[in-house]
């Protein structure tokens, strides 16, 4: 049979280490037999998310229906690698009910939710929502400025500042182009602080968008899929600080792979990596972790100086034991000294 509807779409989007793999995770977990496809991309070389994703095991979700685009932004790539993939998919003898895309920590949702008016895909598929996943407790502890205006002063007044910080923008698009704001680990606020940083984000977003407030990302599929949003009609209504430019580009982050040795004890790794991550304003650490005389990989997650680590599956018989953590950091990052650093 022909499909005569178009399939729904959710972006997934959220500034680094706001936890879109894990709702993502639970997402699929709650889908109740619906056939979904991902697309997942990421600011590296190391395809850590698609790969937690893959190791997830759930049968609506099938391995071979996860695709990794890993070289390059997906919202700067749109006609290279998203359209082709989302091609794909639907070319697929059991086109997908639902397609969920996650984007990179860097990206702006506006380009790509624009590529769905692109002929080859238009009549096909629809964005159901763009989900917006922030991390409350980073903003909490003030990682974004309150006050853009203010800091924006602040800068103008500054002789020695001679760049901008794109990290106050990156996120404000992220919450602009949003349906659906999910405000993620609550459990490490307190009720002043996800009060503040509430007001904060409808201050920010000018329509009527619903925030909803979790931990670990879990979220039930009913909640975040079926919004009809239909947002590439939507566009005016999604305002960007990156409007006027003909493109977008990373410029201002830079991230690069570190390779360890196995290692003998997990906590003392992690101590080299906060002190790593205070000392060079690291961003976002993220990787998997060969652990001496342990038959599973360790994978570890960093957002600035907060860290998780546990044991995720076991390493396949083909698959190299090593260590492999990526560095995102904003440009001009100190590589020699975190690779010295984290080797010691």
């Amino acid at each position: 049979m022909t499909r005569t509807t178009k399939v729904p779409c959710t972006i997934v989007t959220g500034f680094l280490g706001a936890g879109k793999t894990t709702l993502i995770r639970n997402l699929l977990a709650t889908a109740k037999g619906r056939r979904l496809a991902l697309i997942v991309n990421e600011f590296g070389d190391v395809g850590v998310d698609g790969d937690i994703l893959k190791s997830c095991g759930i049968e609506s979700c099938p391995e071979d229906n996860i695709v990794e685009l890993a070289n390059g932004c997906i919202c700067c790539t749109v006609a290279e690698d998203f359209i082709p993939t989302l091609e794909l998919l639907l070319g697929r003898a059991e086109a997908p009910d639902h397609i969920i895309i996650e984007t990179s920590g860097l990206a702006l949702p506006k380009p790509l939710v624009k590529a769905f008016n692109w002929p080859a895909i238009r009549s096909r598929v629809t964005v159901d929502g763009v989900i917006a996943v922030v991390d409350g407790a980073a903003v909490a502890a003030g990682r974004f400025a309150d006050d853009p205006e203010e800091l924006k002063r602040q800068a103008e007044g500054d002789a020695a500042l001679d760049h901008e910080n794109p990290l106050e923008e990156v996120y404000e698009d992220q919450l602009l182009c949003a349906d659906l704001v999910v405000l993620n680990k609550t459990d490490l606020m307190s009720e002043d602080e996800i009060s503040s940083v509430t007001g904060d984000i409808t201050k920010t977003v000018a329509r009527a968008v619903k925030v909803v407030r979790t931990s670990e990302g879990k979220i039930d599929a009913a909640v975040l899929l079926g919004l009809n949003a239909g947002a590439e009609a939507d566009l005016d209504a999604r305002p960007s600080h990156h409007d006027a430019e003909d493109e977008h580009d990373h410029d201002d982050f830079e991230s690069f792979v570190v390779v360890l040795p196995i290692i003998a004890e997990p906590e003392a790794l992690v101590t080299r990596l906060k002190q790593a991550a205070e000392e060079h304003d690291i961003l976002r650490i993220k990787g998997f972790v060969a652990v001496d005389g342990k038959p599973m990989r360790l994978l570890v997650q960093g957002v600035g100086t907060r860290f998780t680590h546990h044991f995720d599956r076991p390493w396949a018989n083909d698959e190299p034991r090593q260590s492999r953590l990526v560095i995102i950091g904003e440009k001009g990052i100190d590589r020699a000294a975190i690779e010295r650093a984290l080797a010691a």
